[in-house]
């Protein structure tokens, strides 16, 4: 048998406020990644970022984002705040991406993005009964 410990973050897309509630109350602590306007703190987040898929990316190598997406940046934001202790710890993020852009954003930094490659990963959606 081989073992692996994939020790990044995962990363669970849910669609709307009701599934972003029952991600919350499952556990353990999570932060929340917000399409903008993000909504109030949810009960049971850690931490809460928003990101706008509408808006372009800028140009490579910018001194702003280093041409990376808003959803990157946001998680980047995320992880910092956790490591630095600007927030309480949590071991998950939970993505409340209600547009089709909103999860294709998500999606393409996770998949995309090298540095947000090397600190999240996609979840495994629950199992159902």
């Amino acid at each position: 048998m081989s073992w692996t410990l994939d020790a990044r973050l995962p990363v669970l897309i849910v669609e709307d406020a009701p599934a972003l509630a029952v991600a919350l109350a499952a556990g353990p602590t999570a932060a929340v990644l917000a399409e903008a306007p993000p909504p109030p703190m949810p009960d049971g987040a850690a931490a809460l970022a928003g990101f706008d898929p509408s808006t372009p990316f800028h140009a490579g190598g910018c001194t702003c984002c280093g041409g990376r997406s808003q959803a990157a940046a946001a998680l980047d934001r995320l992880f910092q705040a956790r490591v630095r202790g600007a927030c309480p710890w949590f071991e998950r993020v939970v993505a409340l991406a209600e547009t089709p852009a909103a999860r294709d954003a998500v999606a393409a930094a996770l998949t995309g993005d090298a540095v947000t490659a090397a600190r999240f990963r996609a979840a495994a959606p629950p199992l159902t009964p």
